[in-house]
């Protein structure tokens, strides 16, 4: 399967059993999420907040991906759909 086979499949997986640790776990290896996670919540920081979680949804489609951050999130994929 490629990339984009891969994470549909994983995703579909983790929507049908309600598993939100995995779509955080993916989240937590992202690029953007550092950005995201430094904000301090004061209104200054909301534009950047939106901009940052754009990024990470982005992220997650498989945009704007790095080659490392991509092989990384493949494992991820086929680790996921290789458990019962």
């Amino acid at each position: 399967m490629d990339f984009e086979e891969l994470r549909r499949a994983a995703f579909d997986k983790a929507r049908d059993e309600h598993d939100v640790g995995f779509f955080w776990d993916l989240v937590k290896h992202l690029r953007a999420s550092a950005s995201f996670a430094a904000e301090d919540g004061s209104m200054g920081g909301i534009g950047g907040s939106i901009t940052d979680a754009i990024e990470i949804v982005r992220e997650l489609m498989g945009k704007d991906l790095g080659d490392d951050e991509k092989a990384l999130l493949q494992a991820k994929f086929e680790d996921y759909l290789a458990k019962p």
